[in-house]
């Protein structure tokens, strides 16, 4: 799993920093890639990476601000010309269903593929044989939404010591195994793949959370995660501005991340009055708070290991 930060930016673009977009790639499992928020010049930022939009399957949006949805209908027109016919599913507040339709209409643009539509609640979203999404509520004045992936635990790696052991040699036995979770020997022996691997592997886990005010409730949300981004649009020295436009500073995400026993803290939605030189002395200063904290730029990645 990878996370590419297609923009890092708050409110309106600047030269070093587009509108809210986050791609996460899930190829290797899934052969898919989600895309969180898409501000305006999103799929401008897409042809800046290896990213292809006909993958793109699911768009979460976490709110309906202009930065996080400007971009998306130009998107959508776009993929269709890009070899997209696959559906597409749009997961956020009830009313990108209306801003959509409106777009679509207005521009009198067709489709080449469907879209279906599920309005985000604090609930779980979505379950497969791979993961479950989850939603929260999050307190930013309009409705606003985080998202939390939670993949599901997989089989352990197979042990080849005991696979010797037991007459079985490497080749297609071992896919069998792998495909079927057990394999039938000649002499009727049924051997379990439980039984030559090692411990299940733990699924990762990744939250992704729209504009928001600090509360316990996120704390509780992202507990344990191995992934949060968090958005930062203040500084710790602005904390009255960030107070006044319902937004965190770096030192709000820093706390919840340390309470809530995050691996990896990753910042974005950072105001364009922040040049790097000013990030650098911030991330100094918060890390005393928690160590694992990073301000992610546009076309960043992180792989999620």
């Amino acid at each position: 799993m990878e996370l590419t930060f297609l923009g890092t930016g708050s409110g309106v673009p600047s030269k070093q920093r587009n509108v809210s977009s986050i791609a996460l790639s899930m190829l290797q499992d899934r052969n898919e890639v989600w895309l969180f928020d898409c501000g305006e010049a999103t799929q401008h930022q897409i042809l800046k990476t290896n990213i292809k939009p006909r993958k793109i399957n699911k768009v979460l949006i976490t709110h309906l601000h202009g930065d996080h949805i400007f971009g998306l209908p130009g998107f959508l027109s776009s993929r269709g010309f890009q070899d997209g016919t696959s559906p597409v599913q749009i997961i956020g507040p009830k009313a990108i269903k209306d801003f959509m339709e409106i777009a679509l209409k207005v521009s009198e643009t067709s489709l080449r593929y469907p879209i279906s539509y599920k309005q985000v609640s604090e609930d779980k979203l979505l379950e497969d044989n791979h993961l479950i999404l989850y939603g929260k509520s999050l307190k930013h004045g309009v409705d606003s939404f985080g998202y939390l992936i939670e993949e599901k635990d997989s089989p352990g790696h197979l042990i080849p010591e005991k696979l010797k052991n037991l007459g079985i040699k490497p080749g297609p036995s071992y896919q069998r195994i792998k495909d079927d979770g057990f394999l039938q020997l000649e002499n009727g022996e049924t051997i379990f793949r439980e039984d030559v691997s090692g411990p299940p592997i733990k699924g990762k886990r990744i939250a992704i959370l729209g504009d928001t005010r600090p509360t316990q409730e996120i704390i509780n949300f992202v507990e344990n995660v191995d992934v949060l981004v968090h958005e930062a649009t203040f500084t710790k020295a602005d904390e009255e501005l960030a107070i006044a436009y319902n937004h965190s500073t770096t030192a709000d995400a820093a706390r919840i991340a340390k309470q809530a026993n995050v691996k990896q803290l990753l910042l974005t939605h950072i105001s364009s009055r922040y040049q790097w030189e000013d990030l650098m002395r911030e991330q100094k200063m918060i890390s005393e708070i928690f160590e694992s904290v990073a301000f992610m730029n546009d076309l960043d990645t992180y792989t999620i290991k």
